[in-house]
């Protein structure tokens, strides 16, 4: 597959925007416990999640009066100011407002990179183009736990934040340099949330792919708030180790979604795969409620067995979505990506409701049981065609 200009860029800059959402990624929850104890850390993602919802869901306004284009700046922007405001307030209602505010301005700017890379993606190639990106957004998050684990470890959380605000502003030159490929002229299409979630709805594809990618984000919210703390504070690992085994953990983001895309693209393939990547994740998922080792080998591996598992859905549930909508469908798009701070809604409630009763290594017992209805949705949607 030639790779054009436009693409290599958009590669390039989910790569360096990735490595910026990384550093602080797999730390946030554990910084959140300077202002309160673990059984309220979910309240700062609640918070974050309701903020991103709302955000969301006015976004394809600002994209059709704005454009894609100015609209990313402006985000990046908003976001380097938001992080810089974190790291230096003292207070608790400070730290949740610029929190929430940080993390739905993360996930705005990615809905800006799904539209840059929609225009130049055509749907026999869709599978192996999406696929290509995402590897690169987990390049990204590849190598970011081993270093944020390192300065962690001596207790420098604000220092991983001060990267992250480094690499946002290396980023938006990116933008800046590119105006003439990345600038947009499109007339996109905009519907109210009230037909966008109808349309949805009466579709049946859509709502299945839909209810994946939420089950998919649930996994991914309960896994990054409460997988650190439960290795760090539970199984008793250092920084260091958690950083090491993270770093092993994301190695199928890079080795599994592109040959995943481009079966999928070559045989239409992508039902069989999410069969796959479910019974994976379920099984790893249900592991951290079994398994009591202190070994870290054993935790590394079960922690990379559940990234298989995330990389093949994470892979399908792209290739599959943008071979059924254009880049025009905005408010498709953008409906899509309310499943992440959906999952970090629903994952954040459900796992304060949980731990109010419950070991938090019941909270990964329910998240596997929950996950086991993937298999009924990817039953449920058709085959996609070339």
């Amino acid at each position: 597959m030639k790779i054009t200009k436009n693409l290599k860029v958009l590669y390039f800059l989910g790569f360096v925007l990735a490595i910026a959402a990384a550093f602080p990624g797999y730390i946030r929850s554990t910084f959140m416990e300077e202002f309160v104890d673990v059984g309220r850390v979910g309240l700062f993602f609640l918070g974050e999640a309701l903020l991103s919802l709302t955000a969301i869901n006015f976004f394809p306004y600002f994209i059709k009066k704005i454009s894609n284009y100015r609209l990313a700046i402006i985000i990046i922007l908003l976001q380097i100011i938001s992080i810089i405001l974190l790291i230096t307030t003292d207070s608790i209602i400070g730290a949740f407002i610029f929190f929430a505010l940080t993390g739905s301005l993360g996930y705005l700017i990615w809905i800006n990179m799904d539209v840059f890379v929609e225009r130049f993606t055509t749907n026999p190639t869709t599978g192996r183009i999406r696929t290509t990106y995402f590897t690169f957004l987990n390049l990204g998050w590849l190598f970011s736990p081993l270093l944020a684990g390192y300065l962690t470890g001596e207790g420098n959380y604000r220092l991983v934040y001060i990267l992250a605000t480094i690499l946002l502003s290396i980023a938006l030159i990116i933008i800046l340099y590119n105006k003439k490929l990345l600038a947009d002229h499109l007339q996109y299409e905009h519907h109210n949330s009230l037909k966008t979630l109808k349309h949805i709805w009466n579709n049946i594809n859509l709502r299945g792919i839909f209810a994946i990618a939420f089950l998919l984000e649930l996994f991914y919210a309960i896994a990054v708030i409460y997988a650190p703390i439960y290795l760090h504070q539970t199984i008793g690992f250092e920084w260091k180790t958690i950083g090491a085994i993270f770093t092993f953990m994301l190695l199928p983001f890079i080795f599994l979604e592109i040959p995943a895309g481009i079966f999928a693209d070559k045989y239409n393939g992508e039902k069989k795969v999410l069969y796959l990547g479910f019974m994976i994740i379920t099984s790893a998922v249900a592991l951290f409620f079994f398994v009591k080792s202190d070994n870290p080998f054993v935790w590394a591996i079960i922690l990379f067995l559940s990234r298989c598992g995330a990389a093949l859905i994470e892979a399908m549930r792209e290739s599959y979505f943008f071979k059924t909508v254009d880049v025009k469908d905005i408010d498709y798009i953008n409906f899509f990506r309310n499943a992440s701070p959906l999952g970090y809604l629903v994952g954040s409630g459900l796992s304060l409701l949980i731990l109010c009763y419950y070991s938090i290594d019941y909270l990964f017992l329910i998240l596997a049981l929950i996950l086991l209805s993937g298999f009924y949705f990817s039953w449920r949607i058709a085959e996609t065609k070339k």
